[in-house]
């Protein structure tokens, strides 16, 4: 298996393993942002465009969900 398989098959194992975890801790939340971007990056390396910007709008998605959770989750400071 060459660098570039590897890779790829590390980013989608990390989604895979994030987003199952995801209920557990918010952080998984932002590893799974982090293991799509992850994606990105091999989809655009192996040349299937398409596949790294799906992959890059998830991580979007996943940033701002993070972010929301994260506010949610903050003690009020009023």
């Amino acid at each position: 298996m060459d660098p570039l398989s590897l890779f790829g098959l590390f980013a989608v194992s990390a989604m895979l393993l994030c987003y199952a975890l995801e209920h557990r801790s918010h952080w998984f939340i932002l590893a799974f942002a982090g293991a799509c971007a992850l994606g990105s990056i091999y989809g655009f390396l192996q040349g299937a465009w398409p596949f790294g910007l799906v992959e890059a709008i998830w991580a979007g998605v996943a940033l701002r969900r993070w972010m929301l959770t994260s506010r949610a989750l903050r003690p009020d400071r009023g």
